[in-house]
C-alpha cells in the first residue's frame, strides 16, 4: 500500500512529456469549474425543502406541525421553508451548518429518532441546541426576513408591541428567546423555561404568539 502510494506521488510530481504548460494550466481551470460547479449544485440540492422532508423523521413531525403556523400558510402567501430559517444565507456558515448537519444524517442512519417516541424522548435536546445555534448567532435567520427598523409595532397587538421595544430595539434579547414556539410544539418539558417577557412562565410568550398570528 505504502509503495502504490509513494508510486502515485512520483508519476504525479514528474513534468509532463506530453502537454504543455499552458494545456495542462488551461484543463486545471476547466476541471476547477466543474468540480465547483458541481459542489455548488450539490449543496443547493441539499438546501431546499424537499431535501429537508425526504426522510420520514422530518417529514412527519415538525414538517406536519410547521404546516399548521402562519410561516406555511398566510394572508400574504410568503411561505417560509426549512432552509429558511436552519441554514444561514452567507456561504461561510452555511458550509459550518452543513458539516454540523452530519450529525443529523447519523441519527437518521441508526435510528435515533425514526419512531414518534423516540422522536420525542429527544425533542428537548434537538431544540436546544437549536436553539442555543441561534442564540449565538443572534436569531440570523429570522433577521433575513424580518428586520427591526421595517417593524411598525402601531400595527402589532400592545404586548407584542411593548416586547419588541423593550427587548428587540435595545438589542436585550434575540427572537428566538421569545419565539422558541413559532413554528414547531414546544417540548413538554419546556414549560420549566421562564420567559424574558417580564417573570412569567413560557405561556407569556406563547400568549404573544397568538395574539400576532390573530
Amino acid at each position: 500500500m505504502v509503495g502504490l502510494i509513494r508510486k502515485t506521488w512520483a508519476i504525479m510530481r514528474r513534468p509532463s512529456t506530453h502537454y504543455s504548460l499552458g494545456f495542462l494550466t488551461a484543463g486545471g481551470f476547466v476541471m476547477g469549474i466543474v468540480f465547483w460547479g458541481g459542489f455548488n449544485t450539490a449543496l443547493e440540492a441539499t438546501n431546499t425543502e424537499t431535501f429537508c422532508v425526504s426522510c420520514h423523521e422530518m417529514r412527519d413531525n415538525v414538517f406536519q406541525e410547521l404546516k399548521e403556523t402562519i410561516h406555511y400558510t398566510n394572508h400574504s402567501g410568503v411561505r417560509a421553508s426549512c432552509p429558511d430559517c436552519h441554514v444561514p444565507h452567507d456561504w461561510t456558515s452555511k458550509i459550518a451548518r452543513k458539516i454540523a448537519a452530519s450529525k443529523e444524517v447519523y441519527g437518521m442512519l441508526f435510528g435515533t429518532i425514526n419512531t414518534p417516541e423516540k422522536f420525542e424522548e429527544h425533542r428537548l435536546t434537538m431544540a436546544q441546541h437549536e436553539w442555543a445555534r441561534m442564540e449565538a448567532n443572534d436569531s440570523l435567520e429570522c433577521r433575513n426576513c424580518h428586520a427591526a427598523e421595517s417593524m411598525d409595532i402601531t400595527l402589532q397587538s400592545t404586548r407584542a408591541a411593548e416586547a419588541h421595544e423593550r427587548f428587540l430595539f435595545t438589542g436585550e434579547q434575540t427572537c428566538i428567546d421569545c419565539h422558541k414556539g413559532i413554528a414547531h410544539r414546544l417540548p413538554e418539558q419546556a414549560a420549566a423555561f421562564s420567559s424574558p417577557i417580564g417573570d412569567g412562565e413560557i405561556a407569556v410568550y406563547l400568549d404573544t404568539i397568538a395574539a400576532e398570528q390573530d
